[in-house]
């Protein structure tokens, strides 16, 4: 008898109205301003966001001029954070900014070339969804945007900016199988009936992203489960810098080094080499070497080269591992420079980063395809 292998896997997305995205916003538009002036900026910087204050403190290293609270306000007005009753107000909130220069000692090594930091960093890819991403964590990024989509548009004119996706999908044999559960919560204004509101979302986001033949009559939606969001953003829930690296990378599904991304510039390796990791496990499936792949790499703070790389394939490797780890190391220039240089990464791309996920979107550069 055949033996079938059955699991479920979640992931989850949120809109970009939620505090810890507002957070990574902040950080990755201060970080844009920078570049735009000067390409060699060094920032690293977080954001706080609390009931109706802001708070940005890092390093900033840069012969740019930047008007930080005048980006905080814009980024929150773009947000729709415009009542300090429900989310936070950004012509009245307070901000408070403690920004110093980058450490003589880290800039020593990141002069030569080196990397800014230490750490583990890890890249994945699979071919189950056409952006070769997991495709829970997929349809949790498409379904999340739909939510904003139709927030924007007036499409459902009640709806407010914060915002949570999770999307549960059944495998059979490593493959997904079939839709589980959809759940929804979705900040509104005060004047909506619960009934009305999921009866919108389930006609006009989820009916309009959902796979019809991933959905059977066992398939379960919630939507806001709660009966009542119309608190939300910054005075529901305090929003920090990095607190979504799940959300921003592979939904769960593929390991990560714990290192967040926004707010950091690409002499920070916890950003640089995990968006050259994606490319290379993408380029890996892309190119029929493998079906799934995951690889991690080590690096010092100071250091050029990688301290290690280590590769799974799953099984699903159609050369040996270790071949495929001689084509990397001959193919792509791991250093922290040259990943800098391969990806364009001195350009003010950042902000556009932050929702809906940092992997599977074909408009940055580490998501192109190159023949290996």
């Amino acid at each position: 008898m055949k033996k079938y292998k059955r699991y479920f896997l979640t992931s989850e997305s949120v809109t970009e109205g939620h505090p810890d995205k507002v957070a990574d916003l902040i950080s990755d538009s201060i970080l844009d301003a920078c570049l735009e002036q000067d390409r060699n900026s060094r920032v690293a910087v977080e954001t706080m966001l609390s009931n109706n204050k802001v708070t940005v403190a890092g390093q900033i290293t840069s012969d740019a001029t930047v008007d930080i609270e005048n980006i905080i306000r814009k980024t929150l007005k773009k947000v729709g954070y415009t009542d300090k009753e429900t989310n936070m107000d950004y012509r009245t909130c307070d901000i408070d900014i403690n920004i110093t220069k980058q450490s003589n000692d880290i800039a020593i090594g990141v002069d030569t070339g080196g990397a800014g930091d230490q750490g583990v960093m890890f890249g994945y890819a699979t071919d189950e969804s056409e952006d070769y991403m997991p495709y829970p964590i997929s349809l949790a990024h498409r379904l999340a945007k739909k939510l904003a989509e139709v927030r924007k548009s007036g499409e459902i004119p009640y709806l407010m900016s914060d915002g949570k996706v999770q999307v549960t999908i059944e495998y059979l044999n490593d493959l997904p199988f079939r839709i589980d559960t959809i759940l929804i919560s979705a900040q509104h204004s005060a004047n909506v009936d619960l009934e009305t509101l999921q009866r919108d979302i389930l006609q006009k986001v989820i009916a309009k992203v959902v796979d019809a033949d991933m959905v059977d009559v066992e398939t379960k939606f919630f939507i806001n489960p709660t009966g009542r969001f119309v608190v939300g953003g910054a005075v529901a829930d305090t929003g920090l810098t990095g607190r979504k690296i799940i959300v921003d990378t592979y939904g769960g599904c593929a390991k990560h080094g714990g290192g967040a991304f926004s707010g950091k510039d690409a002499t920070k390796v916890d950003r640089s080499a995990a968006y050259m990791l994606r490319h290379i496990a993408k380029n890996i499936v892309a190119n029929g070497l493998a079906r799934r792949c995951e690889i991690q790499m080590s690096y010092g703070i100071g250091l050029n080269e990688p301290l290690s790389i280590y590769i799974d394939c799953f099984g699903t490797n159609r050369i040996p591992e270790g071949l495929i780890i001689k084509i990397i190391k001959e193919k792509f220039d791991l250093t922290p420079r040259g990943i800098i240089e391969y990806l364009k990464l001195k350009e003010p791309i950042y902000s556009k980063t932050t929702n809906y996920g940092h992997f599977g979107r074909n408009e940055f550069t580490w998501e192109e395809f190159v023949q290996i």
